[in-house]
């Protein structure tokens, strides 16, 4: 059944399963333009022996609001993503923000260090998010599994708050590289992938199927491609470029192997082998950062005949190793 909690004054919609005899709960977030619904197969698998919670990211999948009068004030910076690309070098026009208006071209470049700490679409504002939405819920004893983006964000969360979060699990998700052409690239393509969204595209017939197509090793059957096509049509347009911005910038990429580095929590790392989104060279980068990588990638798993999103393409083995390392650390 799904719920809806307030979190900092954005309503988040979640789902959590009934409690088991163990004590461990599974926190599922997803990444970006997705929502919790790509979970469901492996909570289906899991859920018989551990209490699972997926939700949805503030301002994706139902965790909608009107930004103007949320978040709270006094929680989450105001700073706007017009006003921090203002700041900075990169010229965003206001299409990318408001799809109706015009048409005009735009380019990417990092944004200034500032803007990073001030902005309530970094990883670590969404990370924050998280602490409270547990609090909220009254769950410890937390392994976070976290696609991509939610990868990062479950990085930042478990350092944030060691003493609710025992594990992270992090599934496509890796990086610790700027590679400045490669990142202005992927920059622009994902600004236009927010601009170019008009409602009506979810009665286009036949979308979906390049929609299941996109970023996997083999076709999604047509209902991930449908959901792939909601997901990207109602995520929020400041949300959805503010967090690629924030979880793209030269400091942020950069932090990301500090934070992996001071996790005193077991970390690992589950790659498809055949993501060309986040190549299993960057998973095991990031993973190297971690104590528990050693010097052969202990904490690395690469499922083969898997794209980017393993949860979806390849749910029982990504479920199966969830399952095979937090039994491990369970004491």
């Amino acid at each position: 059944m799904v719920k809806t909690v307030d979190v900092l004054g954005v309503p988040h919609a979640y789902e959590l399963t009934p409690p088991r005899d163990s004590s461990v709960v599974l926190v599922f977030v997803h990444g970006w333009l997705l929502s919790r619904e790509y979970w469901q197969p492996a909570i289906q698998q899991l859920s018989s022996h551990y209490q699972c919670l997926s939700y949805d990211l503030r301002g994706f999948g139902s965790s909608q609001t009107r930004y103007s009068s949320a978040p709270n004030q006094n929680s989450l910076p105001q700073i706007s993503v017009v006003e921090r690309l203002a700041q900075s070098d990169c010229p965003v026009q206001p299409d990318l923000i408001q799809p109706s208006s015009s048409n005009a071209s735009t380019k990417s470049s990092v944004l200034e260090p500032n803007a990073i700490a001030t902005s309530r679409y970094a990883p670590a504002a969404y990370a924050r998010d998280l602490t409270v939405l547990l609090e909220q819920l009254e769950l410890s004893n937390v392994w976070l599994v976290g696609h991509s983006l939610g990868g990062s964000i479950s990085l930042w969360a478990a350092d944030q708050m060691p003493q609710k979060i025992r594990g992270v699990v992090c599934v496509n998700s890796g990086g610790g590289i700027y590679l400045k052409e490669e990142f202005e690239r992927f920059r622009a393509a994902g600004q236009q992938l927010v601009k170019l969204r008009p409602r009506w595209l979810c009665y286009l017939p036949l979308l979906d199927l390049p929609m299941s197509r996109m970023n996997v090793a083999r076709p999604l059957s047509r209902h991930w491609g449908k959901q792939r096509l909601l997901d990207w049509v109602a995520a929020h347009p400041e949300a959805a470029l503010g967090t690629l911005l924030d979880s793209t910038t030269e400091s942020e990429v950069h932090s990301l192997p500090q934070v992996v580095s001071r996790l005193q929590q077991p970390v690992y790392f589950i790659a498809g082998a055949q993501d060309t989104i986040m190549e299993p060279q960057y998973v095991r980068h990031l993973a190297s950062f971690h104590t528990s990588f050693e010097c052969c990638g202990n904490n690395v798993v690469e499922i083969p005949d898997c794209g980017h999103l393993a949860m979806v393409e390849q749910p029982e083995a990504v479920a199966a190793q969830i399952q095979r390392i937090v039994t491990k650390h369970e004491s």
